[in-house]
């Protein structure tokens, strides 16, 4: 097994080999002889994500769109949502046709 890595110059030459996408971690772990986990947890630091945070933060409640009043937006959205229905069930039906294979699930069907 080689020396620990004790050198910033010597991690941040594993992580940029990592980052240039050629290998993996395990890899990287055996040929410099460290354990494969504190490579990634090098990486992770490094891209300015914690693996595990120091403090536990409450979940960040969930960002909305903003809510569109005016009713002509809203109609238009109406609008735009049926016709995207219209191409996934156009979509279904064509690949029912060419497959041979039911792909919609029957109602009162049981498994």
């Amino acid at each position: 097994m080689k020396k620990p890595i004790k050198t910033i110059d010597e991690k941040e030459a594993i992580i940029t080999e990592y980052l240039t996408g050629r290998t993996t971690f395990r890899k990287l772990g055996a040929k410099y002889g460290i354990d494969f986990r504190m490579i990634n947890s090098w990486v992770m630091e490094y891209q300015g994500r914690n693996l595990k945070s120091s403090q536990p933060s409450a979940p960040e409640p969930a960002k909305e769109p903003p809510m569109i009043t005016d009713v002509n937006e809203l109609q238009k959205e109406v609008r735009r949502l049926q016709l995207h229905n219209k191409l996934l069930n156009a979509i279904i039906d064509i690949a029912e046709d060419e497959l041979n294979i039911d792909i919609r699930k029957k109602s009162g069907t049981k498994q």
